[in-house]
């Protein structure tokens, strides 16, 4: 598993751009599945029956990242970029990017100005992303336009993941594992339960845009008529560093995060219920979420159709929206452990009312 979401983090799939990770996808899961198919849209929606009758589930994790998009080139061949999905602009100077140019991959790095010029300036004055550029060695604009770049080319960090910390408390660190991380967790759960009997069915959704206001998830889910309770998978914002608006109340290494709330929302309690029974009897390290700063995939799947009941495992991370997200490795198995065992608890009687 580690080495699977350290394959799918180093794609390239900022938002609306995520073709090469949602082809990854479909070819790793049709061997393994009845149907896989990519939407117009670009969700990947792959279903596995189980051997006896129960529900329709749906299990959900996005494949978009956060990146850029260029929308002017400069004369003398810098690149000026607009932001796709949330990025703080304290952390964008002299970042490594890759520039997805229609010729090839281009390496980049966005702009800033030499140390010796900080006594002319302002040191405390944050630039805007709109005054920034990416500089790809091009000298005019004749010269970008031959690499191949042009307005509306996509750009993402430049980061190779890579694991740190001791063996027994192994971080990984990397661009996308918001939500690569989940992508993994869907895919392992799937090489798990492939020979396996459960009840029902499991619908399998990897969705696009979710960066950019859940776009993927609403459009895929009013296509999912039949589907009778959903769990979705993504990453969170842990608050266990010693910044002074950090409140300690979520950690990274404590298990999955069990959420009970956030901004798109409220979890139903007949299956946050059914989340925290299932984790304490299978003593699966876990924590409780609340947290009204983050909005997932479930938020838009909880409101389609007539309302489909739906849960959120949070996989929690450090350094969200940066080059180097930081989730523990222990945090991702036991959030894959929950799922499964959500599955195989899962019977022809299950329902999850209000």
């Amino acid at each position: 598993m580690d080495n699977l979401v350290r394959q799918l983090s180093e794609l390239n799939g900022p938002c609306g751009y995520e073709q090469d990770v949602a082809y990854f996808i479909r070819d790793y899961v049709k061997d393994k599945v009845e149907s896989v198919e990519v939407d117009a849209m670009g969700n990947v929606i792959a279903r596995k029956k189980g051997g006896k009758p129960g529900p329709v589930t749906l299990i959900t994790a996005h494949m978009d990242e956060v990146g850029f998009i260029i929308k002017k080139i400069e004369n003398n061949g810098l690149l000026r970029f607009e932001k796709l999905g949330g990025h703080d602009d304290r952390i964008l100077l002299a970042q490594a990017v890759k520039v997805l140019g229609s010729k090839q991959e281009l390496d980049g790095v966005i702009g800033t100005m030499s140390a010796h010029f900080v006594k002319f300036d302002d040191p405390k004055k944050v630039r805007p992303h709109a005054n920034l550029y990416i500089d790809i060695g091009a000298t005019s604009k004749q010269d970008a336009l031959k690499m191949g770049v042009e307005v509306g080319t996509p750009v993402t960090w430049a980061t190779k993941s890579r694991f740190i910390g001791p063996e027994d408390k192994q971080l990984i660190v990397g661009k996308a594992l918001d939500d690569r991380a989940g992508c993994a967790v869907l895919l392992s759960v799937l090489d798990e339960i492939d020979k396996q009997e459960f009840a029902g069915e499991i619908v399998f959704l990897f969705t696009v845009q979710e960066e950019v206001g859940l776009r993927g998830a609403q459009t895929a889910i009013n296509g999912l008529e039949d589907v009778d309770v959903a769990i979705a998978i993504d990453t969170t914002a842990v608050s266990d560093t010693p910044e002074e608006t950090m409140d300690q109340s979520l950690f990274l290494g404590d298990g999955t995060g069990i959420k009970v709330l956030d901004f798109s929302l409220i979890v139903q309690k007949s299956i946050l219920e059914e989340l925290k029974k299932i984790a304490a009897q299978e003593e699966i390290i876990h924590q409780m979420e609340v947290f009204p700063g983050i909005g997932t995939d479930g938020g838009a799947v909880a409101l389609a159709n007539k309302g489909i009941p739906t849960g959120v495992l949070s996989i929690p991370s450090r350094y969200a929206h940066s080059p180097v997200e930081a989730i523990s490795l222990s945090d991702l198995i036991a959030t894959k452990e929950l799922v499964k065992a959500f599955i195989f608890n899962l019977t022809y009687n299950t329902k999850f009312t209000f």
